[in-house]
């Protein structure tokens, strides 16, 4: 049984950092795509940032490029994202996914990705 189990969220200070933990357990974790997403208006979820098996090619947002480093361990089969320059709108869900194998490519697409954890919440305040 796969699982992914986000932690890390919580409350963080508008221009402050907080870093977002997934480990993954049921899985080949160095084969997938891993990605973060939250919710955002009119979606359920979008694309936060995405890294491929390997962590050597990765897509962020517009919203959070040059704010926001996605990573990955596969010994600890944990992904993770640090979370710099926090301002108010990045309050959200916080959600880990696991995606196929692309090879050297990424997806956005929430489609893409058929493992979900359940969420952190991150709140910033100002």
């Amino acid at each position: 049984q796969v699982q992914l189990v986000e932690s890390g969220g919580g409350l963080g200070q508008a221009g402050g950092a907080l870093r977002l933990s997934c480990a993954a357990s049921g899985l080949t974790f160095s084969m997938y795509t891993m990605g973060w997403f939250r919710p955002a208006p009119g979606k359920e979820r979008e694309i936060v940032t995405t890294i491929t098996w390997s962590g050597t090619r990765t897509y962020y947002a517009d919203a959070v490029k040059g704010r926001f480093t996605i990573s990955r361990d596969n010994a600890k089969n944990t992904v993770y994202l640090q979370m710099n320059s926090l301002n108010l709108e990045d309050t959200a869900v916080y959600y880990c996914a696991a995606g196929p194998y692309l090879g050297g490519s990424v997806s956005e697409r929430p489609l893409t990705y058929n493992h979900w954890g359940q969420g952190t919440q991150v709140t910033v305040s100002s």
